[in-house]
């Protein structure tokens, strides 16, 4: 069993160059991006411009948006999670080139949105890295993101969703709650955004 060769890491701005050049429908697939992905790592030190870090919360972090796409860095101190939560119908597509993430995917049994009410099971987990970045299951797509204690550093992670969106619905496993909630960022292109 031989072992892939990680590309040689672009720039971020060769890589939203890259992003760019993509037709529309390949944004409607999770296949091409995913491939994307795969062959070109961003260089990490390229990054310095995009990352907040903030000890209580992640931070969203805007890279480029455009009317198919918006691209975030997302800065994860050491124990920090997402909540459960969706992506409003839209693809998304996750990329780490610093540290390590893990993805915790959910089945949904039900949901009613107008009472607030839910119940989601585990569906499964897995590691993001450098060499494995992943694409949310349009057929699943409700799932949280953490930094474990356990991986002991930092991380960032590259997401690209395929329509800009504003509101996701966020869901409790255990209290069988779930609500929508505004998204926001922390910075867009580098610049940080008063609130």
């Amino acid at each position: 069993m031989g072992t892939q060769a990680l590309s040689k890491p672009v720039p971020i701005q060769n890589f939203v160059t890259e992003l760019r050049k993509f037709p529309e429908p390949t944004f409607t697939r999770i296949d091409q991006i995913i491939r994307f992905l795969q062959s070109t790592p961003v260089a990490s030190d390229t990054l310095t411009p995009y990352l907040t870090w903030d000890r209580q919360h992640y931070t969203r972090n805007l890279i480029d948006k455009t009317p198919l796409y918006e691209l975030l860095a997302i800065c994860w101190e050491i124990g920090q999670a997402s909540s459960v939560h969706n992506h409003r119908d839209q693809n998304c597509w996750m990329a780490v080139p610093i540290g390590r993430l893990q993805v915790e995917n959910f089945r949904v049994i039900r949901q009613d949105l107008s009472v607030g009410s839910c119940e989601l099971v585990p569906a499964d987990t897995i590691e993001m890295n450098i060499a494995q970045p992943c694409a949310v299951d349009p057929r699943e797509p409700v799932h949280r993101v953490l930094n474990p204690r356990q991986f002991d550093q930092r991380a960032v992670s590259l997401h690209v969703y395929s329509r800009p969106f504003d509101t996701c619905v966020v869901y409790s496993a255990e209290q069988g709650t779930c609500g929508e909630i505004q998204l926001h960022y922390h910075t867009t292109y580098g610049k940080s955004v008063s609130r």
